[in-house]
């Protein structure tokens, strides 16, 4: 590729909303300027993305398929911890990613493309990039962790791949961590850019919660995101810990949930299956999440404090980066109840060396490069 030339761009990720959609940036960049730009996912999340006026193409199984694979891994009683983990790792990011790599390789058989960007997690598209022979640019979804290498290097072990590390290693990667929150150790990849992360596209809010947010009350947002939230008594506590909260909550389930399994909604919140969170946080004084890693960053884009409530994957992770940060406090899963929340937020909500630390973050990622300069700087 050289300037001005236009390339066949391709993004692909597995299709799970927190590693697909911090790609939207480059994707939009990509289209900016002039590329043929076309995106492949699986068919649940392609729908999605397809609504946003995206080239999409749907490769390999839904997100539900390995997400049964990944519960049935993690129900083996006969398994050690170990055993688990990993077994439920392949049977989201590393079975998956053959299923998609085949798809792949026929989608491409006919529109070659000249570089290859894939999420961190999505190891199909590091074996399509070296299969065809083109670069492989690796987009983080949040904190580029040092145990990502040995996770991929097992993974791909396991699938029968046993150089997709060495090869994933050496391409170029794109960071979303501000300095405040690069975990410590050195990353995995030696060769990376910085890149602006962002809260995603902002689209219509709903009539309701728009003219409530007209008005000048404190607002809360309380999501446990899209991927571990399908228990609901995890938000009804959540939802009577914020039931004293001196303004509005606005709580999304990410998934349809049983009203009554619910419990009475306290009469300062509002809920909803979805909202469009870009167009929430701007508004939003309080934060309180699962702290995956596009909910944390959009927050701190600006300069949201937060209270985290980790559920499981890379969030406790996060959630630790975001303590050290000072621009929030953690309940551990072992600790999730009304009072232990409800504290958390009293104290984050009155003490204003949380925000100040938030907006310091935010000060860290507006100086960040943003998706157009790091397009042109790939010479897209």
């Amino acid at each position: 590729m050289s300037d001005g030339a236009v390339a066949n761009v391709l993004f692909t990720s597995c299709p799970a909303y927190g590693h697909a959609l911090p790609m939207l940036p480059m994707i939009r960049a990509a289209e900016r300027a002039g590329h043929d730009v076309r995106v492949a996912t699986g068919p649940d999340l392609a729908r999605v993305l397809a609504s946003r006026g995206l080239d999409v193409h749907a490769v390999g199984p839904s997100w539900d398929a390995a997400w049964s694979a990944h519960e049935a891994a993690w129900a083996n009683p006969d398994a050690p911890e170990e055993r688990k983990m990993m077994d439920g790792v392949v049977a989201l990011f590393g079975t998956p990613a053959l299923h998609r790599l085949d798809d792949l390789v026929a989608m491409t058989s006919t529109w070659r493309p000249d570089l290859v960007v894939h999420e961190v997690l999505e190891e199909a598209g590091s074996l399509l990039a070296h299969q065809l022979g083109v670069p492989g640019v690796v987009h983080g979804i949040g904190p580029m962790f040092p145990f990502y290498a040995p996770l991929i290097d097992a993974a791909g072990a396991v699938i029968g791949e046993p150089q997709l590390w060495a090869q994933a290693s050496t391409e170029h990667a794109l960071d979303l961590c501000p300095p405040s929150l690069q975990p410590s150790g050195p990353s995995p990849w030696s060769d990376t850019t910085p890149l602006r992360p962002s809260a995603g596209e902002r689209q219509p809010l709903p009539p309701a919660l728009a003219e409530v947010l007209a008005t000048d009350q404190p607002v809360a947002y309380f999501t446990l995101g899209t991927v571990k939230n399908d228990d609901a008594s995890d938000f009804r506590i959540g939802l009577q810990a914020l039931s004293e909260y001196d303004g509005l909550v606005v709580a999304t389930t990410g998934r349809q949930l049983d009203r009554d399994a619910l419990g009475p909604i306290p009469t300062n919140a509002m809920v909803a299956e979805f909202v469009p969170q870009a167009s929430l946080l701007d508004r939003v004084d309080l934060l309180v999440s699962h702290c995956g890693s596009g909910t944390m960053l959009g927050g701190l884009e600006h300069g949201v404090p937060q209270v985290a409530l980790p559920r499981g994957t890379d969030q406790p992770e996060n959630a630790a980066l975001l303590e050290r940060a000072g621009a929030g406090t953690v309940v551990a899963p072992d600790e999730y109840a009304v009072e232990s929340i409800a504290a958390a937020v009293a104290a984050v909500t009155h003490d204003t060396a949380f925000r100040a630390a938030a907006e310091r973050v935010r000060d860290e990622i507006a100086a960040m490069p943003d998706a157009d300069a790091v397009c042109a700087a790939l010479n897209l």
